[in-house]
């Protein structure tokens, strides 16, 4: 079991035959993602042929999401267009009721955004990103640019606000391993939220405990936090980037805004806390927190 992506996830990527489409194409074809297909308007009809573990692979490219649904039966979409593209990319799979669609593209200006995101809210997609590294249910599909090999299937589930500290979480707990790993995106305004998340991991039964990674700014792991406490009986582990920030400096990603003690990471800790969840300063003491969950679980 996983949530919002398995084996039988059919994607298609949006941009595949641009340099980062081409690439990360290639990367999820080898992981085994079944992707079924490429969108490019100027160059539909054709195929591409990918090398993948030594055998070709040949995916079409069609015009539209939509066609490329209706003759693959395609469910999820990885979006790699450039940021000035991305809302019109965004807006076409939301049009064409594509259940998933993951948004890796970085630096989407943030009106842009607003606009494929109030889109979405109501429709029959799910927006996972802008800005973010996609996700990845180990052995089973892999949607974005997440290494397939850092960890393998499990029953730990991963929900982050940063690409990176994704990536060391999951290296770090790899003798667990993963039912699902997801990257939200750091950005102002994403889809899927550290909520939406957790109330999927919740709900799925080869999950054991989760693992939560959020960032300075805003008040999503404060959100998160109460809806935990009322909400998740699973054992959750979090951690929060930022403890060395500078205070009322603006960083990194466009929504870490530290506004007086708002935001701020010892805030966030303070609400984790509250709500049960224990709190690493560092990501290796967050994943030995969960080592020690694992472990007592399987006692």
């Amino acid at each position: 079991m996983s949530i919002f992506l398995n084996a039988d996830s059919k994607v298609i990527v949006q941009g595949m035959t641009g340099s980062e489409g081409m690439k990360h194409t290639a990367r999820m074809l080898a992981s085994g993602t079944n992707v079924v297909g490429g969108v490019n308007p100027k160059k539909a009809g054709q195929t591409v042929d990918f090398d993948v573990n030594g055998e070709t692979k040949q995916v079409p490219v069609f015009g539209s999401v939509k066609d490329a649904m209706t003759e693959t039966g395609a469910n999820v979409s990885v979006i790699f267009v450039p940021p000035a593209f991305a809302k019109s990319a965004a807006v076409e799979a939301i049009e064409a009721e594509m259940p998933l669609a993951v948004v890796i593209t970085e630096g989407i200006p943030v009106k842009d955004s607003a606009e494929f995101y109030n889109l979405s809210k109501g429709s029959k997609t799910r927006l996972l990103g802008p800005n973010c590294p996609g996700i990845i249910s180990p052995g089973e599909s892999n949607a974005g640019i997440i290494p397939a090999n850092i960890a393998g299937k499990g029953r730990i589930g991963l929900v982050s606000k940063s690409g990176t500290l994704t990536y060391q979480m999951m290296y770090e707990l790899r003798d667990f391993g993963f039912s699902t790993a997801i990257g939200i995106g750091g950005d102002p305004v994403i889809g899927t939220t550290h909520i939406d998340a957790l109330e999927a991991f919740q709900n799925d039964p080869d999950t054991d405990a989760i693992v939560m990674i959020g960032e300075i700014g805003g008040d999503a792991e404060e959100r998160a936090a109460a809806y935990i406490k009322e909400n998740v009986t699973k054992p959750v582990v979090g951690y929060v980037a930022g403890f060395t920030a500078p205070e009322g400096k603006t960083m990194g990603h466009a929504g870490a805004i530290v506004s007086g003690s708002a935001g701020t990471a010892a805030a966030k800790k303070e609400a984790l806390e509250a709500a049960g969840v224990k709190v690493g300063k560092t990501p290796s003491e967050t994943a030995a927190l969960m080592t020690e969950i694992m472990n007592n679980l399987s006692k």
